[in-house]
């Protein structure tokens, strides 16, 4: 039975994984991806490196080394996160070469405690390109207001940038903008935009999470049974219908005479990217966002529940322009319903900046405990 996650490339899409472990690299299950899934890239953010630094024993040698050497937690921080990062692009770098630079990226995140930091974003994003030196990073930017300048002056500085935290059509519309500036700078400067990558990464199950709970929150207080139906029918719609209408503005965008210029001179689309694809609610069917946002020019980062059951039992079409009008409709039903779009947008961008922010400070705690326990551990012996 042929692989449901490689048959995803026959649709034009492309599957990363949305996690790094230094314990899967060891034993050889992320190069197993690679070559029986189809996995093409790699994702990661603050949250992802909490766990997998928190969790077990696999950068205890090196922490040990760095804390001899007198090093302090954000020291330790960047160096296990750096030799991660660049085992990865190392691993994806065929990828990389043989899809000429479409794919085999590696992403690694400015801190989040930057997101409202223009100037800051800028710094550390050059700063991180020089330490790591692979041409297959991207660096992950978030989209909020103070994030899309840092978009764009780091694009045109000539790194490959993945946009993350985008929730909004506006604010969507506003990273291809930069995007798309970045690269006529750089052209009107006769400077290369052959070599510039990046995505634009719209997150979608916590779109659903958050609607849903407004939603149950509207069912409770009314006493209309139509209305309850009405509402109730409304849940697990609105993250599909956000991210279908998103790409049909990739589409409109990327296919202007605008862009068409930079084509001509080599530059690459910046495709959408789904993250936040695991499904969150049981009730649903749990590759339901995988399975309805499959198109050509996507994205899908997929943790590994998510690759594990799209392998198992994912059914690949060509789904992401299902149903546009219906779309449309969902989202304007809500509208009406009292569930404002913009609130709901700009609560998860927040949201998901603190989130990373939490895992960030989780992450240096994490690190503290664990030079701790092995300087304890040294005295004991």
């Amino acid at each position: 039975m042929a692989n449901p996650l490689t048959q995803l490339q026959s649709e034009g899409q492309s599957v990363w994984y949305d996690n790094i472990d230094r314990a899967q690299l060891a034993s050889g299950q992320f190069q197993k991806m690679l070559a029986e899934d189809g996995v093409v890239g790699v994702t990661a953010n603050p949250t992802i490196f909490e766990k997998s630094i928190s969790a077990g024993h696999a950068y205890d040698d090196q922490i040990t080394q760095l804390i001899k050497e007198g090093k302090d937690t954000s020291d330790i921080y960047e160096a296990v996160v750096i030799k991660d990062i660049r085992t990865v692009a190392d691993l994806l770098k065929p990828i990389y070469d043989s899809t000429e630079g479409k794919d085999g990226y590696v992403s690694l995140e400015v801190s989040p405690e930057l997101a409202n930091d223009t100037e800051g974003t800028i710094a550390e994003a050059k700063r991180f390109w020089g330490m790591v030196e692979r041409p297959n990073l991207m660096i992950k930017i978030p989209a909020t207001p103070a994030g899309i300048p840092a978009i764009y002056e780091v694009l045109r500085s000539g790194i490959n940038v993945n946009v993350t935290l985008i929730f909004s059509m506006d604010s969507y519309r506003d990273v291809a903008d930069a995007y798309i500036r970045a690269l006529e700078d750089r052209n009107g400067r006769s400077e290369d935009v052959s070599h510039i990558a990046s995505v634009a990464s719209f997150f979608v199950s916590r779109v659903d999470t958050l609607v849903d709970k407004l939603l149950e929150d509207k069912i409770k207080a009314s006493n209309d049974s139509a209305e309850k139906e009405q509402l109730k029918a409304l849940e697990g719609k609105a993250a599909i219908a956000n991210a279908r209408l998103v790409y049909q503005d990739f589409k409109r965008i990327f296919n202007t005479p605008r862009f068409e210029s930079l084509k001509h001179v080599g530059a690459h689309v910046q495709r959408p990217l789904w993250a936040s694809t695991s499904t969150k609610n049981p009730a649903y069917r749990d590759v339901m966002y995988a399975e309805e946002l499959i198109g050509p020019d996507t994205v899908d980062t997929m943790p590994l529940e998510t690759i594990v059951n799209f392998r198992d039992h994912g059914q690949v079409r060509n789904s992401i322009e299902d149903d546009i009008p219906g779309a449309k409709a969902t989202l304007d039903t809500l509208e009406k319903k009292g569930i404002l779009y913009a609130e709901v947008t700009k609560q998860l961008q927040d949201e998901g900046v603190k989130k990373f922010a939490d895992s960030f400070h989780q992450l240096f705690k994490g690190i503290e405990d664990k030079k701790n326990a092995i300087k304890e551990s040294q005295l004991a012996d």
